[in-house]
Order: C-alpha cells, then structure tokens, then sequence
C-alpha cells in the first residue's frame, strides 16, 4: 500500500488492515500527477507493468533519436493514458487488491475469488470529517477488541505514526535505532521518489510487474499534520491533538471500558465543532451513517444542489455529528 502510493500521485493519510477489510483514508492529488515530465509518468508506470516494447525504445537514449514520428504519437497516447491511471483511485485500489488477493491465495496455497465484491468509497468534505473519519479507521482494532491501545495496533497509520516519533526522539537522544522506514508525523515536506522500472525475473511472462517489484519499492511517507500554508497538503491539525483525539476516543469506545467521555477528548471535540456525546455514539459505526460523502451538513447540501438532488443520505447523521461547525458556520 505504502509503496503502491510512492508510485501513484495518492498520499495515504490513515489505514487500517483488518483480518477480513482494509480501511483507507487517502488524498489523490491529480495537479501532482499534471506536473510529471513524460519520462517520469513512463518510468512510474514501469514500475507496476511492462509495458510496450515503444515506451522502452523511448526511455532510452540511445533508441529515442531514431524513433519515427508515428512511434513518438503512439508513446504520447500511452503518456496520456498513463498519467490519468496513476491519478486514479480505481487503477490504486485495483493492483492493491490484486496483490492481497493473489499473496492469500498463494499463502493458502488455493486459486478463486478473494475479495467479496469492488471497493466501496465515501468522499470527504471538510477537514472536520475528515479527522473524524481518520480516527474511525485507526480505532478498528480497538472497537474491535484486539487492541488495547493505538500504538499496539498491528497494521494501522496511527501505530505507524507512533513507531516514526519514537524513532525520531531515539535519534535525536543519539540511541540506536531500527530502521522503520517511516515518516515523521511532524510537519514534513514530503516528495515523490525517483522510480526506475524494475525488471521482472527473467523466467516470468507477466506483463504485471507489481506481481514481484511492489515489495522492493520505498514506501511513501503518510500525508504529514501541519499548516497547509507551510507544508502543501498537510493535515490541518498538530499531530499531538490527533494523538489526543484518538486516544482519548479509543477509551471511550473500547468494549471493556465504554462511559464517560475523557475531559481532554471534549476539549479536542469541541474545538472540531463537533458534538461529543454524539460522536461518541455513532463513532463505532461512522461511514454507515453516510452515503457518497461524508461532512458538515451545509457541505452535504451543498453537494446535492451540485448534482441537483433533493436529498443525500446522512444529512441527518451530519446535523448530529458536526451540527455545531454548522451552526459556528
């Protein structure tokens, strides 16, 4: 997933991988994709398949000056296409859910159908839900009961986060350190890396070079917290609020200790314009509450006056989960 997001213009901001789903919080940024150079889009792309025997003709220098005019219109199209898919959800979701699939599968040592249908997704409107929605999905190993706290979740952003900060404290007392291969959750600038296609063994004749290379890619560092006026698309929160609201939150939703709600999680709640007692009601099951999009109710009706509708489901569930942001609204 990580290393899938290094190749694709899509930052990952929470995840949760669960023993039967996967949870993913993530921002698709097509302006990013827009900006590569062609040789970048071909060479992001070659990381996950083969491609035609042109797009190799073009990458080298050697074969692209004697390339045709016809040739050259033919990688265009192919550069076109290319830059569209590695901005697109669907062709993210598509290869991650392929290579789960065909990994259990092949652990299991059985062939078939893996997952039960497509992926489901819920857009998110304001930066409200989307710290509400970031918390649901690091919190489901808590609702679920086997996890007693964040940081002992075994698959999840915020364990991830966690790990990176201890890291980065460890460095900076001069401890050794294992290498994580995480990302401050810090304000951070964070790039795309460089990527060169990868080869597939020379025995295999799948075109799918994701099947072997995903592994050996970087991973990407998680969407950063900080001021979006300093560091681009970063979470317009401090890391340290998140860590209250989640934590503070998974207590009071854990199965073993549900009641009342922690005066440091209020106090984070109502900053957000977000109704605690609510929230802590409907937070174990937050997107079924919703339809297309998650948000404050103004948002939501704003969206469908857009696709001239009457109606999007969870209006209702918005006026009493952020009914307070529309009002301060």
């Amino acid at each position: 997933m990580r290393q899938l997001a290094g190749v694709f213009a899509i930052d990952v901001a929470a995840y949760a991988v669960m023993s039967n789903h996967v949870h993913l919080v993530v921002r698709v940024d097509a302006d990013r994709a827009a900006g590569w150079s062609d040789t970048e889009v071909l060479r992001r792309w070659r990381c996950l398949f083969r491609g035609p025997v042109v797009v190799e003709r073009f990458l080298s220098p050697a074969t692209r000056a004697g390339m045709t005019e016809a040739e050259l219109e033919v990688v265009a199209g192919l550069v076109a296409t290319y830059r569209a898919r590695l901005a697109d959800l669907s062709w993210f979701m598509r290869i991650l859910n392929e290579s789960i699939a065909r990994a259990a599968n092949r652990e299991d040592g059985v062939r078939g159908r893996f997952w039960e249908g497509r992926f489901r997704s819920q857009a998110i409107l304001d930066e409200t839900a989307l710290l509400a929605v970031m918390a649901y999905v690091d919190l489901n190993p808590i609702r679920a009961g086997i996890a007693e706290m964040p940081e002992e979740s075994a698959h999840t952003g915020i364990a991830a986060r966690i790990a990176a900060l201890r890291a980065d404290d460890a460095c900076a007392s001069g401890e050794a350190l294992v290498e994580t291969g995480e990302a401050s959750p810090s304000v951070r600038v964070t790039t795309s890396p460089e990527t060169k296609a990868i080869d597939s063994p020379s025995d295999s004749r799948s075109d799918n070079l994701w099947e072997t290379a995903l592994n050996r890619l970087p991973s990407a560092p998680l969407l950063p917290f900080g001021n979006p006026a300093e560091v681009p698309a970063a979470i317009p929160f401090t890391f340290d609020d998140y860590l209250t609201l989640v934590d503070s939150l998974g207590r009071a939703l854990h199965p073993r200790k549900r009641g009342s709600i922690p005066a440091d999680l209020l106090d984070v709640l109502t900053r957000l314009g977000i109704a605690p007692e609510r929230f802590v009601e409907h937070a174990g099951f937050l997107l079924k509450g919703f339809g297309v999009a998650i948000g404050a109710p103004e948002r939501l009706a704003a969206l469908a006056a857009r696709r001239e509708c009457r109606y999007l489901r969870g209006l209702g569930r918005a006026r009493a989960l952020f009914g307070q942001a529309g009002r301060a609204a």
